[in-house]
């Protein structure tokens, strides 16, 4: 598996595929495999003639794990994906993230905009800017000392999930601290590429995505019909939606 050091920070990440480029960046807890080489993302990219680029985040995956919080902010995380393109020379990319990859997605198009063609924020409505979506208290239920312990019913969700892809819990658990930045009303205003807000119509933690998009200037939403949080990221729908959005961008 290649490795990017990032200011000594080790980034494991895949590169599959030809044709533009779109570089793809997972959510809490997960990895590049759970979010979006398992739900088929790669190759329905790969078979729609993209080049599909995704990471693990920091603390996630086979990358570094760290432990201090501010490691985790979600500037720092965005400056991981732009060091990424820098590394593959990629100039200018379509990119997509799901949840808290969808909130670092938001930061690297408001800090390097030229960098970002398209941006799809999956799982990430109005709570980019009001609110963080998922409660801190989940870093809590990581800390516990097992699953049994946590009686929080989302925690036990975020413990189990984190437990079946073997992560590092106190890993998780700073990250989750420390990657709970917004963008604001204005910053929004200055995300002028085409943005597309994907959310499904039972996800109780992004927030609207008609809200959201109505903030951004190239901005539309997204229903996914009948998904949650957990189960929106494969959906047919989502995938069908965000082919759309590229090929009318093209």
């Amino acid at each position: 598996m290649p490795i990017l050091r990032n200011e000594g920070v080790d980034i494991a990440y895949l590169d599959e595929g030809e044709g533009e480029p779109v570089v793809l960046v997972h959510g809490f807890a997960s990895t590049k495999e759970v979010n979006w080489v398992n739900p088929g993302w790669v190759s329905t990219l790969t078979r729609a003639g993209r080049r599909a680029i995704a990471l693990d985040n920091r603390g996630h995956g086979a990358s570094a794990k760290l432990y201090d919080h501010a490691a985790y902010y979600s500037a720092v995380m965005a400056e991981d994906v732009r060091a990424l393109l820098d590394h593959l020379g990629v100039e200018c990319a379509d990119v997509m993230g799901y949840s808290m990859g969808a909130r670092i997605c938001a930061f690297l198009a408001r800090a390097h905009p030229n960098r970002v063609r398209s941006v799809v924020l999956g799982g990430l409505g109005i709570r980019l800017v009001d609110g963080v979506g998922l409660p801190e208290s989940i870093a809590d239920a990581l800390e516990a000392p097992s699953l049994t312990d946590v009686k929080d019913t989302q925690g036990r969700t975020f413990r189990a999930f984190a437990e079946q892809t073997k992560s590092d819990l106190k890993a998780l658990a700073a990250c989750i601290r420390g990657s709970r930045q917004t963008l604001s009303r204005p910053d929004c205003a200055k995300l002028t590429m085409p943005v597309l807000v994907a959310v499904g119509t039972k996800d109780d933690v992004a927030g609207s995505a008609q809200e959201l998009a109505a903030l951004l200037p190239q901005g539309r939403a997204l229903d996914i019909p009948g998904r949650d949080h957990m189960l929106a990221v494969g959906d047919r729908v989502y995938k069908q939606g965000v082919l759309d959005f590229w090929a009318e961008r093209a």
